[in-house]
């Protein structure tokens, strides 16, 4: 049986290699890790560290946090409940929804 016909040559062995070995280094040039980047710390300007998140209220206990929170996404602003360090509940929204949502929380509180 011959098997010049079927096995690879020499030559082809050694490009598959050479091209596997570029292709890697191509890639860990283009997605590897970038380690002269430095890592995003606190905002020191964001006491209470919520990014995006601006508090809007403060509630005492987890179900009144939840009324507030529920009375905003029945008007359409996206909001959420976080526990600070300091106490309390805290009602956030994002930066663009602040005045809307002090409307609608303060329509709330009127009766």
């Amino acid at each position: 049986m011959d098997l010049e016909g079927v096995a690879p040559g020499l030559g082809t062995v050694v490009g598959l290699v050479v091209a596997l070995v570029v292709l890697g280094l191509l890639l860990r040039w283009t997605f590897g890790h970038q380690r002269n980047l430095t890592l995003p710390t606190d905002d020191p300007d964001d006491p209470v560290a919520t990014g995006l998140l601006t508090e809007v209220s403060r509630a005492p206990g987890p179900d009144a946090a939840r009324v507030l929170r529920d009375r905003l996404r029945a008007a359409g602003i996206r909001a959420t409940v976080s526990r600070p360090d300091d106490g309390g509940y805290a009602v956030l929204v994002f930066a663009r929804d602040v005045a809307d949502a002090a409307v609608v929380l303060g329509r709330g509180s009127r009766g």
